[in-house]
């Protein structure tokens, strides 16, 4: 299922110079475009140099360096290239072709500015980049466009082991559905493990390497099903193989073997960019997006009174009316909400109505009471607009929030553990019933939610969790039947454990889906920091040498995940009490800030995503955490000096607690384990004692945040600290971290030889 030479990745950039690549060729991974950055601006600095009557020696001589430097690069560059192609005789001869033009324009380009040792560089006889811009322009050009599909087709081979590895994946699944003994399902398992680990990582660095927000979010969501499903394939098999006569075990498994196969399948299709049968995607439009549309359009009007037509406008106000009869037809949404939402759709439409009806006067006549009245209109349709996003938004996140609450007890699916271990089948019958109806109530919510997500890939996240309740709610029921039909059968009472799991774990992510929703509507959101403080040669890393990197099989990463999980909310929490600070650069702030940041790191590597890639990765950070959590009792005990009511000694106590675990935490993270028993379990006392302290930074946050306000309202709890701290320079760790570094397979030693190119800049 590979694409075209040019569909994986690519470039379609220009400068002032009219410097640009093949217009054919479009980016599409961050890696690729990370490339190429440096060698567009520095060619761009070079053809856009100052053309000045009088060149002095120190500038010939530094554009002579900067062509050298660029053919030199590209010769280097081309020579990995060779090599890949050399490597994949599929692509061989597109890459060589390729190769050919990259080193032809960088030995052009040298040509062009090998000026230094000529008395007059601007003399006809000899061509150089004075005579000739034109021919530094088109090889210039050539340059980009020959590297850029090296580039395209060295990531095409990143696609290519991602597509292998699914085919292997589908390969041991077929075997797996076939098998008849558990010795033999036991070997095969072994193996799809293994297979299945080897996907996360490829699928999690392509992941991590997408530019389009959209295509990541749609990737994150089908590797969650499969880390889900691989659990579940493993107990459904089982029950099946244990009990091959019954029904509802089929049904259990085979759902499970589907989910899996529609995932991996979704994941090709993203990674390739393509569609089966090559049909569209036809992404549902949301209320949101709608009435933003509609908003630009009306204030459009503004500019230019001809641009659309007023059907264009009407039409587009129906679409999103249309979309609101999901909230006024829904059971779930309440009659205040209902009545609001109707009202405001029936003043959209006078409000319309009057502004078209202003808009068609200016468009005969230009007069100065018509514009004005013209703008009067603009407002109040925009503010109508902006009225009926907040009710539908309102509608849905209180009918969420309502929801989770109410299902936060897991009462139907303790009840049905409890009867199917009892056999008792018409109880199951009826607390499957109940399921189904919570799961409607919950597939409601998600469509609701969709409408206001704000963001493309919380639309989809929505979607994600709407399909996840509709699949899993009659998973849960025949896997309930089962052990009703078996009640005595432990490995049917553990695959029913597992179905319910992953029940709870979509509500809890539904939590925190529900408060990004809200943070995007509030314009609190902002992309995650992820600190970066990984080992680099030659430093932090004396003692890390001997040791050998071990990577979580899929059993251990599922062991760890809902650690993991409690550890992305409790980062949440801490960003929200951080944000309560008025003083961002208070120094208690700043360490809890980055504290946060490599905690939720660390939450990402419990889902196999992120920069720390293998467990040695994860230690180092542990350490780097738990020095910054020193540093903040340091900060905290700062505070207390200065402090005289009665949370003197309570801020104290804390501090002292923060640094005693922040030590434990240290003692682990530097520990010895050998072996992946000891190593694994090394990694779970990690995360939880991280989760220890950051559940402990919950609480510094609010009462030091407390304190400073009671001192700033004149309360005198704080007094001023001794003359010999004024003058102390903060040495706090900047949470932010560099520019993120994304590694990658087939393009990883091209992007070394073009982006360790040091050109001149120009002056």
């Amino acid at each position: 299922m590979a694409t075209s030479p040019c569909s994986s990745s690519g470039v379609s950039s220009s400068s002032s110079s009219g410097l640009g690549a093949d217009a054919g060729l479009e980016i599409r991974t961050r890696s690729v475009e990370q490339t190429l950055v440096p060698l567009v601006s520095q060619i761009t600095t070079l053809i856009n140099h100052k053309d000045k009557p009088k060149r002095s020696d120190k500038t010939l001589q530094a554009i002579q360096r900067v062509g050298q430097a660029v053919n030199l690069a590209v010769g280097r560059f081309v020579t990995v290239g060779e090599a890949i192609a050399n490597e994949n005789h599929e692509l061989k001869e597109e890459m060589s072709v390729a190769c050919i033009e990259a080193r032809r324009a960088g030995e052009t380009i040298a040509q062009l500015t090998d000026v230094a040792s000529l008395d007059h560089p601007e003399s006809d006889s000899h061509i150089t980049i004075f005579t000739d811009k034109t021919g530094v322009v088109k090889a210039a050009r050539l340059l980009l466009s020959s590297v850029t599909k090296v580039l395209v087709l060295a990531d095409r081979i990143v696609i290519k082991q991602i597509i292998t590895s699914r085919n292997k994946v589908l390969a041991t699944m077929e075997q797996l559905e076939k098998v008849s003994s558990f010795q033999e399902f036991v070997q095969i398992f072994s193996q799809f493990g293994n297979e299945m680990v080897e996907f996360a990582h490829l699928t999690g660095d392509r992941q991590n390497d997408l530019k389009d927000e959209k295509k990541k979010a749609r990737m994150a969501a089908s590797r969650a099903v499969l880390e889900k499903c691989t659990m579940m394939l493993l107990t459904a098999s089982k029950t099946c193989l244990r009990h091959p006569d019954c029904e509802s075990a089929r049904i259990n498994k085979d759902g499970v073997f589907h989910r899996m196969r529609l995932a991996l399948e979704q994941v090709i299709e993203i990674v390739t960019d393509s569609r089966p049968n090559g049909e569209n995607e036809m992404a549902p439009i949301s209320i949101y997006s709608g009435i933003r549309e509609f908003k630009n359009k009306v204030e459009g009007l503004r500019e230019n009174l001809y641009f659309l037509s007023k059907e264009n406008l009407s039409t587009m106000l129906e679409v999103i009316l249309e979309h609101t009869e999901d909230f006024t037809d829904s059971a779930y949404t309440s009659h205040e909400h209902r009545e609001h939402i109707l009202e405001l759709s029936k003043q959209a439409k006078m409000e319309l109505e009057q502004l078209v009806s202003v808009w068609m006067q200016a468009q005969n006549q230009k007069t100065k009471d018509l514009m004005e009245d013209l703008e009067v209109a603009i407002l109040k349709t925009c503010q109508c607009m902006n009225e009926l996003k907040r009710e539908v938004h309102s509608a849905a996140t209180s009918l969420a929030a309502d929801l989770l609450k109410y299902h936060t007890d897991h009462m139907v699916l303790k009840a049905l553990k409890i009867t199917g271990v009892e056999g008792n089948l018409e109880a199951v019958a009826e607390y499957t019933c109940k399921l189904s109806e919570q799961k409607e109530q919950l597939v409601e919510m998600c469509r609701l939610l969709r409408h206001v997500s704000g963001t493309e890939p919380l639309e989809i996240t929505c979607i994600h969790a709407e399909d996840t309740f509709q699949v899993t709610g009659p998973q849960i029921i025949s896997a309930a039947e089962t052990l009703a039909l078996h009640p005595s059968s432990k490995i049917a009472k553990e695959n029913l454990e597992v179905f319910c799991e992953a029940w709870e774990s979509q509500l809890s992510d539904m939590s925190l889906l529900l408060r990004e929703i809200n943070d995007v509507f509030e314009g609190r959101r902002g992309e995650k920091r992820v600190y970066l403080s990984l080992p680099r040669p030659g430093k932090h890393n004396a003692n890390l040498k001997a040791l050998k990197p071990v990577k979580l099989d899929t059993e251990e990463q599922a062991k760890i995940a809902k650690l993991g999980l409690e550890l992305h909310l409790l980062t949440s929490d801490v960003d929200s009490e951080t944000e309560k600070w008025e003083d961002q650069e208070n120094e208690i702030v700043q360490h809890g800030q980055g504290m946060s940041s490599m905690a939720y790191s660390m939450y990402l590597f419990t889902r196999g995503e992120g920069l720390l890639k293998t467990t040695q990765d994860l230690f180092h950070q542990a350490e780097i955490f738990a020095t910054e959590g020193t540093k903040l009792a340091s900060a905290l005990h700062t505070l207390s000096d200065q402090v005289h009511d009665d949370d003197k000694p309570l801020l104290l106590l804390e501090a002292e607690k923060l640094i005693s675990m922040c030590k434990q935490l240290q003692i682990t993270a530097k520990a010895s384990a050998q072996g992946k028993s000891a190593t694994f379990t090394k990694v779970d006392a990690c995360i939880l004692k991280t989760r220890n302290v950051m559940t402990l930074l919950c609480q510094l946050l609010p009462l030091c945040c407390k304190l400073l306000r009671k001192n700033k309202a004149g309360n005198g709890c704080l007094k001023p600290a001794p003359p010999w701290k004024e003058d102390r320079i903060r040495t706090g760790t900047n949470a932010r971290a560099p520019e993120r570094r994304v590694d990658t397979y087939g393009i990883k030693s091209l992007e070394n030889h073009v982006t360790n190119m040091t050109f001149l800049e120009s002056k």
